[in-house]
């Protein structure tokens, strides 16, 4: 199991290159190796870069690039921290999503992995080692064939509503890891934007047209700022200094960097409360739950299951874990 991890903890690892390119032969690269020690899944080196330049001004006190991909299973297994930096920082801190193109398409056979299938126990393994519930069997009953589709869909969402479109790639996210749901397919992409309460007409024309250029953008930032992998948080003040926060990390070390670039800052308190957390987030999985209540593991599990039986909220349940929603009244 240890050796079959640091070859892959998931679809996170990206090729840096543009929507209408592919690397040669000769220089393409397994985007699925790993290497579980660091929590990331990384690239090959780009030459150069510049992260201290993004061309978005800042207007709260720190602004935040991520770089992500919605098939990528580290990026699944930092929400909880996430989330809890929202809650608690949301008033000085503003994140700015950025698609990196994980998985252009299967042209390549390398490290073992040649095929969607040859992905399938991996993803369950992630679920075990990020304690987030995972299932890979959507790699054998509705293989995705390439992450550009739902990252070209985001950009589009992004386009109509910010909010709605980090809903959307929430919504996805859930599709892919637990619902064993192809984000690929138009059909799905759709599902999951009139669950956000998006224009599907309008997203599917921004779809087809200028969301690619917004895609291809993001990827010619993902170069430029030198980021190797998923997931990647380039954080700056107003003054232009920077931290780079790489791979899968704590809370408490995404906070250190906060307080290293803005010293002043300060976390606000949230309420913790179920009622209060579901109210902003209305699913959770039991780590984001345990991470956002300051609860342990096994005491989130048990307050949520008591707010099962109360129906309070309802429970989706995978062979890896499961994830708890607000009921619907």
């Amino acid at each position: 199991m240890l050796k079959s991890l640091h070859i892959l903890i998931g679809l996170c690892l990206f090729i840096v290159t543009s929507c209408n390119s592919q690397p040669s032969t000769s220089e393409q690269t397994n985007p699925l190796i790993c290497d579980p020690a660091k929590g990331v899944c990384e690239a090959p080196a780009a030459n150069g870069g510049d992260t201290t330049s993004t061309g978005i001004s800042a207007e709260k006190s720190i602004t935040i690039h991520y770089f992500t991909d919605p098939i990528c299973s580290a990026c699944w297994g930092i929400e909880p921290q996430l989330r809890k930096l929202k809650l608690a920082y949301g008033e000085e801190v503003s994140i700015i999503y950025h698609m990196g193109g994980l998985l252009p398409d299967w042209s390549y056979n390398s490290g073992g992995i040649s095929k969607p299938s040859d992905v399938a126990h991996h993803w369950d393994e992630v679920s075990k080692y990020y304690n987030m519930p995972i299932d890979g069997d959507v790699w054998l009953e509705d293989p995705l064939d390439s992450s550009y589709p739902p990252s070209i869909a985001f950009k589009a969402a992004q386009m109509q509503d910010l909010e709605k479109a980090l809903v959307f790639l929430r919504i996805m996210r859930e599709m892919v890891f637990l619902e064993k749901k192809n984000i690929a397919k138009w059909e799905v992409i759709s599902q999951a934007a009139t669950m956000a309460n998006l224009d599907v007409k309008k997203l599917r024309s921004d779809f087809d047209g200028p969301a690619k250029i917004l895609f291809e953008e993001d990827l010619a930032l993902s170069k430029k700022s030198s980021v190797r992998g998923f997931p990647t948080l380039i954080l700056s003040n107003k003054e232009g200094k920077t931290q780079t926060i790489y791979g899968f990390q704590k809370f408490e070390a995404i906070e250190t960097a906060l307080k290293q670039l803005v010293p002043q800052i300060i976390a606000k308190k949230y309420n913790r409360s179920p009622s209060g957390l579901f109210f902003v987030f209305p699913s959770l999985t039991v780590r984001e739950f345990a991470e956002l209540s300051e609860l342990t593991t096994e005491a989130a599990q048990e307050k949520l299951e008591v707010l099962v039986g109360e129906k309070k909220i309802t429970k989706f349940s995978t062979k890896n874990g499961s994830i708890y929603r607000l009921a619907k009244p």
